[in-house]
């Protein structure tokens, strides 16, 4: 008798990966315009109003449990949670199933973003060698926003083969791992033993879950929830129970149920929820940098200096060099219907690392005055490299003729 998720599996549609693309890259541009809005919040009258809304006080009590933050560290711990879910969501289907799961589709995307994740981290460390504080900061440019790039490359239209929007998903995706272990080894406060023994043991549930198919969503929800409390309250960041939540939802299924598994089905549940709300409200609370008082000389200071440089140059040639080392090598193969001038254009856009850069930048300072000149880095960073990415695309890359076939 055949295995029924290996059947689901053959004859998943084709249709999938284009639908993922064209989400990401719709939730894209929605995150652009709200960082715009921001960014104009942020600079006009209504900038005290938009501070007073980030520092809102909100309390929620669970029995002897309390949490007390600003409306901007809920959208940043909470939110921000559920972003991390559909991220590992999406990285445990990719390497179970989809572009990850192969030596041959794993090796030009892992090579590259390995490459993108180093050069830019040395590129701000030499920049802020000087200062122990500011080298904090040393992960902020080396992850790629894969929305906020999708949403670029959708603006070039047919110009830009599917091929390397596939190419561009799975670097992101890999970074997004490298993010997620960057976070948890570097960017962790004190730990409670106690809490995070009482976060273990919601883990153990939902590995039990696990082990015994448990096709139900809303239990390991419930589960993950109570989870993500214990990770708060214990000193580790609170998204990581995110990722540990996506890793021990199955993707699998039982015969008798003939529905998609469960992590396909919160997959969908939660892609546009992420990209059309949660990342955008992260995005406009995050973004709104304030220009008073800036000038072109506070773009050179250090911090930003390192963002910038970091996301334009290292993305730049850590992911370029690196993938062509590879093809050249005979590591990897240009991705079908593409060039190696088509791969410098998409290796520039890789710079564009606002979301989770902007994220580790919150974890990394405390300073007002860091976090100031981190948005302020982020920013040019991620407007220069979607500049310079989408001219070089659009001077390798003539417009495809549209097909009239039905």
């Amino acid at each position: 008798m055949p295995d029924p998720v290996k059947t689901w599996l053959v004859h998943k549609p084709i249709s999938a990966i284009r639908s993922f693309l064209e989400i990401e890259a719709a939730g894209g541009i929605v995150l652009m315009v709200v960082a715009a809005l921001a960014v104009a919040a942020a600079n006009s009258p209504l900038a005290g109003a938009y501070q007073q809304l980030l520092d809102l006080p909100i309390g929620l009590h669970f029995g002897s449990l309390g949490l007390e933050k600003t409306l901007l560290h809920w959208v940043n711990d909470g939110l921000m949670a559920v972003f991390f879910l559909l991220v590992g969501l999406e990285i445990k289907r990719e390497i179970v199933q989809g572009e990850l799961s192969s030596r041959e589709t794993l090796m030009l995307p892992g090579i590259a973003a390995l490459g993108g994740v180093i050069l830019p981290a040395i590129i701000y460390a030499i920049i802020n060698i000087g200062d122990p504080t500011a080298l904090r900061g040393w992960a902020i440019p080396a992850a790629t926003d894969i929305a906020f790039a999708l949403g670029v490359l959708s603006l070039l239209g047919s110009r830009v083969p599917v091929s390397l929007k596939v190419f561009l998903t799975a670097l992101a995706i890999i970074d997004d791992v490298a993010a997620v272990v960057i976070i948890a080894l570097f960017y962790t406060g004190e730990i409670s033993l106690p809490y995070l023994a009482w976060a273990a043991g919601g883990v153990a549930v939902l590995c039990v879950f696990n082990w015994l198919r448990v096709q139900a969503v809303w239990a390991y929800l419930v589960v993950g929830a109570v989870v993500w409390l214990f990770v708060l309250k214990s000193g580790l960041h609170a998204t990581l129970a995110g990722v540990v939540l996506a890793f021990l939802v199955p993707l699998d299924r039982t015969a008798e149920d003939e529905d998609e598994p469960p992590l396909l089905r919160l997959e969908h549940s939660l892609h546009d929820v992420v990209a059309f709300l949660v990342v955008p409200i992260f995005g406009f609370a995050n973004a709104g940098v304030s220009f008073a008082g800036a000038t072109l000389g506070s773009l050179l200071e250090p911090v930003p200096l390192g963002i910038a440089a970091g996301l334009v140059v290292g993305k730049s040639l850590g992911v370029g060099v690196t993938a062509w080392a590879a093809i050249r090598l005979g590591f990897a193969a240009v991705p079908a219907g593409a060039t190696t001038a088509h791969l410098a254009g998409v290796s520039v856009l890789a710079g564009i690392g606002f979301t989770m850069s902007l994220f580790i930048g919150a974890l990394a300072f405390d300073d007002p005055g860091l976090q100031t000149a981190t948005k302020l880095g982020v920013l040019a960073g991620s407007l220069i490299a979607a500049a310079l990415g989408s001219a070089l695309l659009l001077a390798v890359s003539p417009p495809r003729p549209v097909s009239t076939r039905a």
